[in-house]
């Protein structure tokens, strides 16, 4: 189709032809309101028109957060790209472009109707994000496999989509698939389907879309089961524990340990290797339940702390909330009276006497700020000493944990040792009967290859327990800082907050007590 625009060159969507565009949707919108502002406010306007200008590439939108309808139909946009920051849009036109791919629409969450008509889509994909999807139109463009419709299953409040004039829309079957495959579509190229056709549908389709119920139903469960298994991940690795449920660290002690695999076919070698693993384990199981009972009472502690700082504050901005009302029901009336007063050096008396009351007030707000403030700070250093006090109990007991298991392991590197040195022994004299694997029987050499061998094994396994320990130790700690850090420069930016707002309060009360007595001196 031939487009007016086609003519033209492509432009630059920079701010001028912004600012064009949003002083263009006229005065009775509240964008041409901002418009004939100074300074066009982006951030306040909620539908921009763009259509007809030729442009080659979507740019400089990031200022338009809170746009709830974006107009780019009849452009020659070659690609989506530069929609992220809008997060609230609702309504997108990107018919009559040149569009070849969908994409960039990740962010667009709250997106209701997207038009991509007229492109050159070959492919429905990529808009997993529009869980609000209602309003699909993809005609006239190049999709030609009928399984694109499939895609479009998930997509569970669509109601409207429109694909005629693709290949597909040429298909003998067209229709009656889209209905058995989307059965809570409304409306299909602009049509309403009815009932009949959905009925029609569903029979001709029954046996292929149960087929497919039950492979989404089995998806959808394990879907679940991965969700549920990474929020319980979360919640493990919140207690700086994960992993320590099961076998995994001594697993990964043998994963890189490729002399430790070797002699674990020497004879004795297994039983001793599952014994060693079952002692093992134990503890870090140990370990994983302590770990879970000592964020519960961290959880237990923060959430004491914060309900304490809310009601801290809470009280206090009611008490200054009171003493505000009691001070403006006498401002107001010692301002009525000033107004009646016809004497100036009445009214210069009654001024001072209101001005004083503005000090008075500045100072009982300042005085209420002072108490909040050491009030919240002995509370802040008392969860501070707690919590660090609970970190560092929780450290003590894992090292020790941790110690055990480096206990187990110097254990088993001996007894591994004596079996080592035993058979090596056994082979010089030729009295080993069991059939050693090639790799393992290249050990036995001489007694240094095998005990450098069995030391190798052992400072790996050594390496991993320490490491693991490590880990946790540097992670709760960095934790237990950052939040002791936050805790306390969220209370100087309160405290500043409200020392503004005080001021700021107080500095309007004085301005129109001297506008008033600058206003009366005049007269």
């Amino acid at each position: 189709m031939n487009r007016l625009c086609d003519s033209m060159e492509p432009k630059v969507m920079d701010d001028d032809m912004l600012k064009l565009a949003v002083g263009e949707q006229g005065p009775q919108e509240e964008a041409g309101q901002l418009a004939k502002q100074e300074g066009i406010l982006f951030k306040d306007v909620l539908s921009l028109q763009l259509d007809f200008r030729n442009i080659l590439r979507i740019d400089n939108l990031w200022q338009f957060e809170n746009l709830r309808k974006l107009q780019l139909d009849n452009n020659i946009i070659e690609k989506i790209e530069g929609l992220e920051n809008l997060t609230h849009l609702v309504w997108l036109d990107l018919s009559f472009n040149n569009i070849e791919t969908i994409e960039g629409l990740d962010t667009l969450v709250n997106l209701e109707d997207l038009s991509l008509f007229n492109n050159r889509i070959s492919k429905i994909d990529s808009l997993d994000a529009l869980v609000k999807l209602q309003v699909l139109s993809l005609g006239n463009n190049q999709i030609d496999n009928m399984m694109n419709i499939v895609y479009l299953r998930r997509f569970k409040c669509l109601r409207t989509l429109s694909l005629s004039g693709n290949p597909i829309s040429e298909a003998e079957d067209y229709k009656m698939f889209i209905c058995a495959y989307l059965p809570d579509l409304v409306y299909l190229d602009f049509r309403r389907i009815d009932d009949h056709t959905k009925e029609l549908a569903e029979a001709k389709h029954q046996y292929s879309i149960d087929e497919l119920k039950h492979r989404e139903n089995l998806m959808q469960v394990r879907l679940q089961d991965e969700r549920a298994r990474q929020e319980e991940l979360e919640k493990h690795k919140t207690a700086f524990v994960e992993h320590l449920n099961g076998s995994f660290l001594f697993d990964s002690m043998y994963a890189e340990d490729s002399e430790g695999n070797k002699l674990s076919y020497l004879p004795g070698v297994s039983e001793l290797l599952e014994a060693y693993k079952d002692k093992f384990v134990i503890i870090c199981v140990n370990i994983f339940e302590y770990g879970l009972k000592q964020q519960e009472k961290r959880k237990i502690e923060l959430d004491t702390f914060s309900e304490c700082v809310h009601e801290a504050i809470q009280e206090n901005q009611e008490q200054g909330k009171r003493k505000i009302a009691q001070f403006e029901e006498k401002h107001l009336s010692s301002l009525s009276v000033i107004r009646e007063e016809s004497e100036l050096p009445n009214i210069e008396k009654m001024i001072l006497e209101c001005s004083a009351d503005v000090s008075e007030l500045f100072n009982e707000l300042m005085m209420l700020e002072m108490q909040l403030v050491e009030q919240l700070e002995e509370t802040i250093n008392m969860f501070e000493r707690n919590i660090v006090d609970m970190v560092g109990l929780f450290i003590e007991n894992v090292q020790s944990l941790m110690a055990q298991c480096r206990d187990l392991e110097n254990h088993h590197h001996e007894k591994l040792l004596e079996i080592s040195i035993s058979t090596l022994e056994k082979i010089v004299k030729g009295d080993l009967d069991e059939d050693l694997p090639d790799d393992l029987r290249a050990l036995f050499v001489d007694k240094d290859t095998i005990v450098n061998a069995v030391g190798a094994s052992h400072d790996i396994h050594l390496l991993k327990i320490d490491n693991r320990e490590d880990e946790l130790v540097t992670r709760i700690n960095s934790w237990c800082t950052r939040l002791v850090d936050k805790i306390h420069k969220d209370e100087i930016m309160r405290n500043r907050k409200r020392v503004k707002e005080i001021n700021q309060y107080i500095d309007h009360m004085q301005s129109e007590l001297d506008n008033l007595e600058y206003s009366d001196i005049l007269d």
